[in-house]
């Protein structure tokens, strides 16, 4: 699918701030809102957008940890991969996950209540059938820069 300069004004107002209305919208990328919602409704269904979230400051909600773990698998075979990232999926605490190249063969986002919980993930799935060989873990210190949306240019 092809994008014009609108449709990239369109999704760079949206990824800061996916709960604009239409007429706003409209009015930031010089549309009308008739036009501004057809755009906006391709855009949706061609799976440009995928979804709209809520971005949390998960402090004022709970007690967290954010950990980076580099996941190195054992065996290299398609069906182990399947197998691992079937068992991240089912993992509430994981809230990314990417088969990476390189040193090692994912870099897992983990969320959890506390050091122990996070300890507990890792020693479970060292002990499962999973394939695991090693987890470097790296804590998250602070945010130096927040996701504030893809660059489109």
């Amino acid at each position: 699918m092809e994008l014009d300069r609108t449709d990239h004004r369109i999704l760079k107002v949206l990824q800061l701030d996916g709960r604009i209305s239409n007429r706003d919208l409209a009015e930031r990328v010089a549309l009308s809102p008739s036009a501004c919602l057809k755009r906006v409704k391709r855009l949706e269904q061609t799976g440009v957008i995928c979804r709209y979230l809520a971005d949390l400051d998960l402090g004022r909600v709970r007690n967290s940890v954010t950990v980076f773990a580099e996941i190195t698998l054992k065996r290299h075979q398609v069906a182990d991969f399947v197998a691992f990232e079937a068992e991240l999926d089912a993992m509430p605490e994981v809230i990314e996950a990417c088969q990476i190249s390189g040193r090692f063969d994912f870099l897992v986002t983990f969320v959890c209540r506390d050091i122990d919980h996070y300890r507990e993930l890792t020693d479970s799935m060292l002990d499962s059938e999973s394939g695991v060989s090693t987890i470097a873990s790296n804590i998250r210190m602070k945010v130096s820069k927040a996701f504030a949306g893809y660059p489109l240019a």
